[in-house]
């Protein structure tokens, strides 16, 4: 097994102190914006909405947004999403993080497990490299903020893959692993299928069959004990299978094995087709800063995978990169699940080239990389500047502090980098991501009203309507304007608009102004007679384009609201 130290070398007592600095690590990166951030569209709010459903309705079973029933992912994520909302004392409220704190707690354990993790497989200090560098990677931080199942995911992958390395590399693997690993990998599993659906499996089997491949060994895969294992499995997971199957009549599985799990296996969904390679194009930003030494660390366990440590991270990277760049549907988290094990291997060349035994770091195209990377930091930095600027005319003093840090950060990482202090410049580069993603996130992305146009609307109708506001919606359609104005918030046409403030005395329609002329000779048609209330201008980036939209309410409803544009 090739280390930079002996496994265990420190006692577990003296792992204590690292444990509760990773968690800091990661509230420092994961806190910021948690609160303040409004929904986003449109998968959060789907998941948030459904969730919220589940509140309102007791129905922990059946999935649906609105009325219409949501088949695509299975019951976990609800079911955690549920928990915290009730244990927090959310339940009537419009508030988003509730939704977001497994997201939160996921990724938090994730980091936990991958120093554990790391400890075992590279020793002490590689770990505790790898579980920073994994906590500060930009796909994290920012599936540790939304509300779907990526971070809670990647805690049952951790799990499975922790338990397999035992496995794996049992000095003596014609002894019995005990049952720890061998539960730990099978409730793992069984977590992972409840959440969503084949990717736990999917990394683990992949992982298993690349290892068997090139060893021609599967002695050590008899502590699995797979018809145990497979029988606890059935067990966990099949009461809420059958129940969901009972309760639809099957129509579930139907549409989430068809409808969405082979639908992205065999077509771009959604508008998410990319080419092979999509996956490494954005690999910079995507495990910033981490990115700028990823091809250097592979490369080297590639030459070295004769030691049992870089061959199970690389069995579970390679194999399940090549699946996810061949599918079509390309989301930039799905390759979060190899995330950990490309940390293990970049912590690993750091600590080597801090002994001097990593001469890969030295050569010149390694150092273009470097450099080359430190634009991810750059770009964030200005775009801090930029947004607000752009999307409203104005200046933000506080992204001078964003700004700062990361042109600082860029500079200083690439000068330590060249020096040969190859963990100082990994620190910098580090601390320059947490004092530029901190403020964005806190502050200046939520201070964006333009993007937030579901906040603005939904302010304006509670104000006008009060909390139960009757509203329905005419070409805008964001999940997020339903999850902050209420269920029963109607997405229709011009012609349902009409009708729907025809039967809904009190009640209010928000129309974009492509609609706005049918709407209303629609209206006039029904003998209503309209106000408009509000205007909202701004920006839906789920589709790019810029966007009017008005609020009417009929004439008899509308003192409580002023016109203006926002």
């Amino acid at each position: 097994m090739l280390q930079n130290e002996p496994p265990h070398a420190s006692a577990s007592g003296s792992s204590l102190p690292k444990y509760f600095f990773l968690i800091l690590i990661c509230l420092l990166f994961y806190i910021p914006g948690l609160f303040t951030i409004p929904p986003m569209d449109r998968d959060e709010a789907r998941f948030a909405q459904a969730s919220k459903q589940m509140v309102q309705s007791h129905d922990y079973v059946r999935i649906s947004f609105q009325k219409k029933p949501r088949d695509k992912k299975p019951i976990g994520i609800y079911w955690l999403q549920t928990a915290s909302v009730e244990l927090s004392g959310t339940a009537g409220t419009r508030k988003i993080w509730p939704y977001r704190i497994p997201s939160l707690l996921g990724a938090l354990f994730a980091v936990l497990l991958t120093f554990a993790m790391g400890k075992r497989l590279f020793g002490e200090r590689t770990g505790f490299l790898a579980a920073i560098l994994l906590s500060s990677s930009f796909l994290l931080v920012v599936e540790a903020h939304i509300a779907t199942t990526d971070a809670v995911l990647l805690v049952t992958i951790m799990t499975s893959q922790f338990a397999l390395s035992r496995f794996y590399l049992r000095e003596d693997k014609s002894k019995p692993a005990g049952i720890g690993p061998f539960l730990a990998f099978w409730l793992a599993q069984a977590a992972g299928i409840l959440v969503k659906g084949p990717v736990t499996p999917a990394i683990g089997l992949l992982t298993i069959v690349c290892l068997t491949a090139v060893d021609r060994d599967t002695q050590w895969l008899k502590g699995l004990r797979p018809l145990y294992g497979l029988a606890l499995l059935a067990i966990l997971v099949s009461p809420w299978m059958i129940a969901i199957g009972i309760d639809t009549k099957g129509a579930f599985f139907r549409r989430s094995l068809l409808g969405d799990f082979l639908s992205k296996v065999v077509s771009g969904q959604e508008s998410h087709g990319f080419p092979p390679g999509f996956y490494l194009a954005i690999l910079p930003l995507t495990l910033w800063p981490a990115s700028s030494l990823a091809g250097a660390a592979v490369y080297r366990a590639w030459k070295s995978r004769s030691a049992a440590a870089l061959r199970f991270c690389l069995a579970w990277i390679l194999p399940a990169w090549v699946v996810f760049e061949l599918v079509p549907t390309k989301l930039p988290e799905y390759v979060l699940p190899l995330y950990p094990a490309l940390c293990f291997l970049i912590a690993h060349i750091i600590i080597s080239g801090e002994e001097g035994k990593a001469p890969e770091l030295d050569s010149k195209l390694v150092r273009t990389g470097y450099v080359a990377c430190q634009l991810v930091i750059l770009l964030l930095g200005s775009v801090c500047l930029v947004l607000p600027w752009f999307l409203e005319h104005r200046f933000v003093p506080l992204a001078l502090a964003p700004a700062a840090a990361a042109a600082g950060g860029a500079f200083f990482s690439t000068r330590y980098y060249f020096r040969r202090r190859y963990l100082r410049a990994t620190a910098i580069a580090i601390t320059a991501t947490v004092l530029t993603l901190g403020p964005a996130l806190q502050w200046i992305m939520p201070g964006l009203t333009p993007i937030w146009l579901s906040r603005s609307v939904s302010e304006a109708a509670i104000k006008i309507g009060g909390k139960n506001v009757k509203l329905c919606s005419v070409g805008y359609y964001e999940p997020s304007l339903i999850f902050l104005a209420g269920t029963k918030t109607l997405l229709t046409s011009a012609e349902g608009a009409a009708r729907f403030l025809r039967k809904n005395p009190g009640g209010l329609a928000l129309v974009d102004r492509r609609q706005d002329g049918s709407f209303l000779r629609l209206a006039d048609n029904l003998g209503l007679h309209l106000q408009q209330v509000d205007a909202f201008s701004g920006i839906n980036y789920s589709k790019g384009r810029h966007m009017l939209l008005r609020l009417y309410a009929t004439e008899a409803d509308s003192g409580k609201g002023a016109s203006g544009k926002r």
